[in-house]
């Protein structure tokens, strides 16, 4: 009869890995979970860098652009006040014509005197000396005459000053007389004064 084996210890079954090699284990894997997505140390200086020559160019950038802004903002202030000028030429240019051809015996001495102040220069002066005898043959003739304008435009400019053509239908007529209508076309010179803009010569064009 064979003798009885001792029974074999637990401890001789075989080798059982202590806990704490697989505590150790788990800690190093969450660790490496933790930084798995970390950049490397050499993207982050390439990225440092490059935002530190992006915010120059970014300042630079708005700098430029506002000053495009500014200069776009003038040039439309400047074309405004332009166009307003050109525009204030030609209201002055034809005020003046129709000063010029809407004459009343009734009331000559007011009329000669509204075209001497919206008029300058040369023009005003000559108008002036003879403005006596012109009220004279209009009181003495009974004439009236009314001008209508229709059309008036810009010519040219030059400096301070403008040439408008206006083109009017002028109505006339006398004690004893039949109303007359005819077409003229004139040319006047508006110049800037300190007194605003006023006419400073007349022509008439064929």
């Amino acid at each position: 009869m064979a003798a009885d084996l001792p029974a074999a210890s637990p401890r001789e079954s075989g080798p059982t890995p202590p806990t704490e090699q697989h505590h150790d284990i788990d800690v190093d894997a969450e660790e490496l979970s933790k930084h798995a997505d970390d950049p490397p140390a050499g993207r982050i200086s390439v990225q440092r860098r490059w935002i530190r020559a992006a915010l120059p160019m970014a300042a630079l950038l708005c700098i430029v652009c506002a000053a495009l802004a500014g200069w776009l903002g003038f040039r439309a202030w400047q074309s405004h006040q332009l166009s307003a000028a050109h525009a204030r030429s030609v209201q002055v240019a034809r005020q003046g014509a129709l000063n010029l051809t809407t004459i009343d015996y009734s009331r000559v001495d007011a009329d000669v005197q509204r075209i001497l102040d919206s008029s300058t220069g040369r023009f005003r002066d000559d108008f002036q000396n003879r403005s006596q005898p012109f009220i004279d043959v209009v009181k003495q003739a009974q004439s009236k005459s009314e001008g209508a304008i229709t059309e008036a435009a810009l010519e040219s400019t030059s400096g301070d000053s403008a040439q408008v053509l206006v083109s009017l239908a002028v109505k006339t007529w006398a004690a004893g007389t039949q109303q007359d209508i005819k077409s003229w076309r004139m040319r006047i010179q508006v110049q800037n004064t300190a007194d605003g803009a006023k006419v400073s010569n007349v022509e008439f064009v064929p």
